[in-house]
Parts: structure tokens; C-alpha cells; sequence
């Protein structure tokens, strides 16, 4: 396989795998709620814990990626087969 592949397959599987952690994140979360808050309380704050759940899975799971990259970057060299995403800007010549 060539870097344009290793990319376009690292990015889906990254992408992939950013969603499932922060659905795991987001379902222990309900689960820690429904056990450790009360039913009253849960039907009166229940929106606001939903939105509070749903941005700290959101945290967490960039927080998770973005440990991850690291770690894998300081393993392996990304640009040995991986096709850079972004290219620098190149300027333009200046015109005397």
C-alpha cells in the first residue's frame, strides 16, 4: 500500500474509533447516572446532565485521541508512511 491509502485508512479508523470511545464514554456516564443520582433528581436536572454528559464524552474522547497520537508518533515515524493531509503554503514570487 502507498501513503495516500495508509492515510485514508488511518483517518477512517481514527475516525471510527473517536466515535466509540466517546460513545463508551457517554453510556458510562448514563450508567453512573442512573445509579448514583436519584430518580427525582435525574427528572429535574436530566436535561442538563445530558448536555453536561454529551461535552465531557466529547472532551474526553479528544483528549483519548489526542494522547494516543502522541504516543503513536513517538513510536513510529507518520511521515515515513503517511501522506501529509495539509501541505505547507507555498509564497509566491515576489515581483520586483
Amino acid at each position: 500500500m502507498n501513503k495516500k491509502v495508509n492515510t485514508v485508512l488511518f483517518v477512517l479508523g481514527a475516525t471510527i474509533a473517536n466515535i466509540l470511545v466517546m460513545l463508551i464514554v457517554l453510556v458510562g456516564g448514563l450508567m453512573l447516572v442512573s445509579r448514583f443520582v436519584s430518580e427525582s433528581a435525574q427528572e429535574s436536572a436530566g436535561p442538563v446532565l445530558m448536555i453536561v454528559l454529551f461535552f465531557v464524552a466529547i472532551g474526553a474522547s479528544f483528549f483519548l485521541y489526542n494522547r494516543f497520537i502522541k504516543f503513536l508518533s513517538a513510536k513510529i515515524d507518520m511521515d515515513k508512511y503517511f501522506h501529509p493531509i495539509f501541505r505547507p503554503r507555498r509564497n509566491p514570487p515576489r515581483k520586483p
